[in-house]
């Protein structure tokens, strides 16, 4: 069954959330647990979380995607943001299991004024604090990215380098976003370049490891290194081949996240919809 969803907004009651995927007809989504761009946290009311967790189990929600802030960076030079990265994200992953949420997604941080060496080498020790002070009832899925500026994770090799390096625990995955795969790239819209993106994963991560699939076209060109999203099918991946990454046998039973852009009030629904025509439920 095609597991799709997206990115909604936790604005009033977080418990609204649930009331939003509804209406859209969506079966898996992903939120912000709080406010993406501030430093300030303000915890939810108890009474609020357990009327999320009631909706959710009543609407049949699966699964839950939590994605991390963009104010928290694990390969920081800075050593006090670093501590303060560190010690927020095993905070928000105590809240992401207090909402019940299956998975935690972020991406791996940027080494902007000291060396990628060193960046990489602080994202692996401070997930190694993460996991360990961290329920292990929620996965961490680490997010490819473009490969703009000093970001680390535009390959999959460094994801399985961070991943190896940490012993390949449980409770670690990757999450592919589609439109930084293109920008990084990897070509989508053919055939051979799908077929070699999935042959890479597999190598070196393991598809079982794929946890969730953020699912967006893109307006730049391959291997641009810039991340601009864009509506589905309408893009320089195009329709073609969303309809092959998507009934891909090893892709099309993982959970998908549109994370497209919302100008319109429709625009949800115009991608959900171009999302399912191009989906083949005869081939589950």
């Amino acid at each position: 069954m095609l597991r799709l969803g997206v990115q909604v907004s936790i604005s009033g009651k977080i418990y609204k959330a649930i009331d939003r995927i509804v209406e859209l007809g969506c079966n898996t989504m992903q939120i912000f647990s709080r406010n993406p761009r501030s430093f300030r946290r303000k915890p939810q009311e108890k009474d609020d979380l357990d009327e999320f967790v009631k909706r959710r189990k009543k609407a049949d929600i699966n699964p839950l995607a939590i994605h991390a802030v963009y104010t928290l960076n694990l390969a920081s030079y800075n050593k006090r943001f670093y501590r303060f990265s560190v010690r927020d994200f095993i905070r928000d992953m105590h809240d992401a299991h207090d909402l019940g949420a299956e998975l935690m997604v972020t991406h791996v941080g940027s080494f902007k004024r000291s060396t990628y060496q060193d960046g990489i080498k602080r994202v692996i020790e401070a997930l190694d604090k993460i996991l360990k002070k961290s329920p292990p009832s929620v996965t961490l899925l680490l997010e490819n990215i473009s490969g703009s500026g000093h970001w680390i994770g535009s390959h999959f090799s460094e994801l399985a380098y961070i991943i190896d390096k940490l012993g390949r625990p449980k409770n670690l995955g990757i999450c592919l976003d589609t439109c930084h795969v293109f920008s990084a790239g990897y070509n989508l819209s053919e055939e051979e370049g799908l077929n070699n993106l999935v042959t890479e994963i597999d190598s070196l991560i393991g598809l079982d490891r794929l946890k969730l699939i953020h699912l967006n076209d893109t307006r730049d060109t391959l291997g641009s290194k810039k991340d601009r999203h864009w509506h589905i099918g309408e893009g320089q991946i195009g329709k073609e081949g969303f309809r092959r990454f998507i009934n891909h046998p090893k892709l099309r039973t993982v959970p998908f996240i549109l994370e497209t852009p919302k100008k319109e009030e429709t625009d949800d629904t115009r991608n959900i919809e171009a999302v399912r025509s191009l989906y083949d439920g005869r081939l589950a």
